[in-house]
């Protein structure tokens, strides 16, 4: 953890240091509504970010750019693990992601991720691919909303449960066990220059799990993005996961009841990144994860603070782009 919170301290440190470069100015002329072109021609910028909290957004990075981003969530607040005696779950690191986007054409990316895990299965590794096949654009013309698809799959390597008894979600066999993959349509539309409103349908799959419960779950995430005052946006999500009453009860038998993930928190956007101040009752950062499996309740205390941090780099020019 100290290593963790040092590299945040160094990064930081970094972008304080570093010069405004043209992409920057972008992002902050966009913020402040500076139109580079006339009125009517533009794309309309639905969210400054490819995620909130929990939920992913209908934006993509653009052609030849690299996205580097930490997202970290500690521990409870409240609750029995949380208080002054953890520091208010300061002490405490439920999950923690990293992961590098990159866009390969003008709509389309791929992510590599390597996330901890908030839960009992841990060490999970993602690829996924992002694309964007609609996009929002101002009024007088043809495209009222954004859309996105995003799908991944996750693959845990941690070691496997051996307890052939008290059967556990790691109790891997074959390798397909430790696979999990999703499915998600990002439906979004910015209303005027203020509020930015999102649903994604969900679908997750998981190729093992504990006996009476399901493999596969639909969910329904909406998503919200409201300024506050200058570069301050106040930002909140939440997923609602669609199960069988027949395995609600299987749970409950295992003393396993499960809540709905919610995230609220605040955006700021600095030339040349955007940081996420985060809280949430899900542990886990993944879609594969923390849909299925959040145990924690807002209502108990059981919701963290965490932070989320992006920066981007040029990898290569769109030679194309003029």
């Amino acid at each position: 953890m100290r290593k963790l919170l040092f590299f945040f301290c160094m990064l930081i440190s970094f972008e304080l240091m570093a010069q405004v470069d043209s992409t920057s100015n972008t992002l902050m002329n966009e913020l402040e509504n500076k139109a580079p072109a006339p009125e009517g021609k533009l794309p309309v910028k639905v969210f400054y970010s490819q995620r909130l909290i929990n939920a992913n957004t209908v934006e993509v990075l653009k052609k030849g750019y690299l996205e580097f981003k930490v997202i970290h969530n500690f521990g409870d607040i409240a609750g029995a693990n949380g208080g002054p005696g953890s520091a208010y779950g300061l002490d405490g690191a439920t999950d923690i992601k990293i992961a590098f986007t990159v866009g390969l054409t003008k709509n389309f990316n791929m992510i590599v991720s390597r996330s901890k895990g908030g839960s009992i299965v841990q060490q999970l590794y993602e690829m996924g691919f992002k694309y964007k096949f609609i996009q929002q654009a101002e009024k007088g013309q043809s495209r009222p909303i954004s859309l996105t698809a995003f799908t991944n799959m996750v693959v845990s390597t941690q070691k496997p449960d051996t307890n052939t008894v008290n059967i556990s979600e790691k109790h891997y066999n074959k390798f397909s066990d430790r696979q999990s993959q999703m499915l998600q349509l990002m439906i979004a539309r910015k209303f005027g220059k203020i509020i930015s409103l999102q649903l994604s349908p969900t679908y997750v799959h998981t190729n093992f799990v504990v006996p009476g419960d399901e493999k596969s779950i639909f969910a329904l995430g909406g998503a919200v993005r409201v300024p506050i005052y200058k570069s301050f946006v106040f930002i909140a999500d939440y997923f609602h996961s669609f199960r069988s009453q027949s395995s609600i009860d299987a749970l409950k038998l295992k003393g396993v009841r499960l809540y709905d993930a919610f995230g609220a928190g605040l955006e700021l956007v600095t030339p040349g990144h955007i940081f996420h101040v985060n809280f949430t009752n899900a542990t886990n950062i993944l879609e594969n994860r923390f849909i299925p499996r959040t145990y924690t309740s807002w209502g108990k205390g059981q919701y963290r603070w965490g932070f989320t941090v992006a920066r981007n780099f040029v990898l290569f020019k769109d030679k194309k782009k003029k």
